[in-house]
């Protein structure tokens, strides 16, 4: 391989970070020892900038190509992190909306329910009708369902190694 851009982010096939590589964990490393580095990331993703900065960390984590905001997109900026892989819907994450009953005001005309809805009913009158006029029941009729239990949210993947160069060229600006 000829020799990368410092600060250039690689994904290997394999489980280690070859010589003059680091891993992009988010690990904290020495300024003093780093400085071309640092003045490519600064504290973009964490240290203090005195006496350490971090590098990338892309453990878990899927990386967005870009800074900056497009046409009706999101505005990103370099070391932002957000997302969670997992998720607990309430009812809050659900769009408006209604779940009715129908019922007939009429007596009923059948017992079989296939095919019809609630009716009114008397003390021998069938509980079931298929045509008449129709009204909205009672909306507690229909429960709250749920467990509020987190489910995954993340989406397929592929587990490789991604590393950082700790040495190479220093990349000019065009």
């Amino acid at each position: 391989m000829n020799e990368p851009f410092l600060g250039m982010i690689g994904m290997f096939g394999f489980d280690f970070a070859p010589r003059n590589w680091a891993s992009c964990n988010g690990q904290i490393i020495a300024l003093r020892s780093n400085t071309a580095l640092f003045a490519l990331l600064g504290t973009t993703y964490g240290g203090d900038g005195v006496n350490t900065f971090a590098l990338p960390n892309l453990a878990g984590r899927a990386p967005v190509g870009a800074t900056g905001q497009g046409p009706g997109l999101s505005n990103y900026i370099m070391g932002q992190q957000a997302g969670v892989p997992n998720i607990s819907l309430t009812f809050q994450h659900l769009p408006a909306h209604n779940h009715t009953i129908n019922a007939f005001t009429d007596a009923g005309n059948t017992e079989n329910p296939a095919g019809a809805n609630p009716a009114n009913t008397g003390k021998l009158d069938k509980e079931y009708r298929s045509s008449g006029t129709m009204v909205k029941m009672q909306p507690g009729m229909v429960g709250a369902v749920g467990s509020n239990t987190p489910f995954s949210i993340q989406q397929p993947f592929l587990v490789v190694n991604y590393c950082i160069a700790l040495t190479g060229i220093f990349p000019a600006r065009s």
